[in-house]
Formats: structure tokens, sequence, C-alpha cells
């Protein structure tokens, strides 16, 4: 399986059950919408990441060199 694939597998899988509320002692209510937020937001930059990490890494290394050879260094 591709690995973003099962990254967005991984991120259906957590929102559902964070969004689902507690089963057991039915009084502490839902997930903070923030911790919610947090996870999606890290789930979702892993599976950019496991995308596009070739051309990531390639942006990133161009950009830094272009950095370098402006400084001099």
């Amino acid at each position: 399986m591709h690995p973003g694939r099962l990254a967005i597998r991984l991120l259906v899988a957590l929102q559902a059950r964070l969004a689902s509320p507690a089963r057991e002692g039915g009084d502490r209510g839902d997930i903070p919408g923030w911790v919610m937020v947090t996870v999606m937001s890290a789930g979702l930059i892993v599976a950019i990441f496991a995308v596009f990490k070739d051309a990531i890494t390639s942006a990133v290394q161009h950009a830094l060199s272009q950095v370098v050879s402006q400084t001099g260094g």
C-alpha cells in the first residue's frame, strides 16, 4: 500500500475515534477541538511528506545552496 494512502486511512480512523463521544464514563465529554486540530495537522504533514518527500528535499537543498552561494560561502 502506498504510504500516502496508509497515512490518509490512519487519519480517517483517528478522526472517527476522536470525534466519537467517550463510551465509558459518559461524563468525560468530548476531546477538545485543539487536540483534534493538532493531531490532524501532524497527520496531514506526515501524509504530505510521505508523498512528496523527494520534491520537498530537492526544493530545500536548492534553496539552501542558493543562500550559501549568495553569501559567498
